[in-house]
């Protein structure tokens, strides 16, 4: 069983076990809709891929955590982005050309470019304070032909991960799954494109159990695709959107904040965003949200 609480004025998850992170994404029509950090959550001076922005999301709102793993020249996995430091950080040049040690003379930089205290942090250290906290969606970043098997032996019993039970991987295809399921990464949950019928039937003929994916299905619900969806709910999937690309976007802050609410009354399971703290005046549970979807109903005349 999954404990949700909040220590110091943090809301926090206990995820220690692959039964308990099955917990955590399992579907249920009664779970408040989850809000996903993309990045970590962004605020001003609280940059992306930083440790004290995740502990500043999670002191407004519950979440988890999607993080992106690059590695230094050195062979230090670290957060960050892009391949080049230069957006984020207050230097210039690519991840893999520095050391971990060159990195630390760099400081993070939040969306708006100011320049802030924080540094680039490795993803043990990530990991570490997130124990007991929270749960992690770890991206695939292009670091080279060798990232599978660089996961695999992190992960599989022995490896610097193996003992943070908090982690799901994210895949950009079946047979990047396949490929950590086949070579024994049998103890984690698959964060998997399914946005229509075939990703749907090729997970469906696979080995990994369902118990064991959470379903990306793009930017936004689609009522056409409400079959499919229901198809994921029957074997206890959760379904998520991801609206950085999207709602997110919209400039004028009243104008986004409608954008979130009609993403919220489609009522996808779980929803990532570049902006978590924005969700924590806006309703989640899932009566609130039936309630609005009615109101909205009745002003148009359904």
């Amino acid at each position: 069983m999954v404990f949700c609480q909040q220590i110091e004025e943090l809301h926090t998850v206990s995820v220690n076990s692959l039964q308990e992170l099955q917990d955590y994404f399992s579907y249920n029509p009664e779970k408040d809709v989850i809000i996903s950090a993309h990045r970590g959550g962004m605020l001003p001076y609280f940059p992306e891929n930083c440790i004290e922005s995740c502990e500043k999301t999670l002191s407004l709102l519950p979440s988890f955590f999607e993080i992106d793993p690059r590695l230094t020249k050195d062979g230090i996995m670290v957060l960050m982005h892009d391949a080049d430091i230069k957006r984020t950080t207050n230097g210039t040049g690519l991840v893999s050309d520095f050391t971990y040690e060159e990195l630390q003379q760099f400081n993070l930089k939040d969306r708006e470019g100011n320049v802030t205290q924080y540094k680039i942090p490795t993803i043990v250290e990530m990991f570490e304070w997130g124990k007991d906290k929270t749960v992690f969606n770890l991206d695939n970043k292009d670091n080279g032909s060798h990232t599978w098997d660089y996961y695999i032996k992190q992960l599989k019993e022995g490896g610097e991960w193996y003992p943070y039970k908090n982690i799901m991987l994210s895949v950009r295809s079946i047979e990047e799954a396949m490929y950590y399921w086949e070579h024994g990464v049998n103890d984690r949950m698959f964060c998997v494109e399914i946005s229509s019928m075939e990703h749907f039937e090729k997970y469906d003929r696979s080995p990994i159990p369902w118990r064991q994916i959470m379903a990306y299905i793009r930017l936004t619900v689609d009522p056409e695709l409400e079959d499919l969806y229901g198809m994921l709910h029957e074997r206890g999937v959760s379904i998520m959107t991801s609206i950085h690309p999207s709602a997110d976007r919209v400039g004028r802050e009243s104008d986004r904040r409608i954008a979130y609410l009609r993403e919220l009354v489609a009522m996808p399971d779980i929803i990532e965003t570049d902006y978590p703290s924005e969700f924590a005046v806006l309703p989640r549970s899932r009566d609130e949200l039936r309630m609005l979807r009615e109101k909205a109903a009745k002003r148009i005349g359904y």
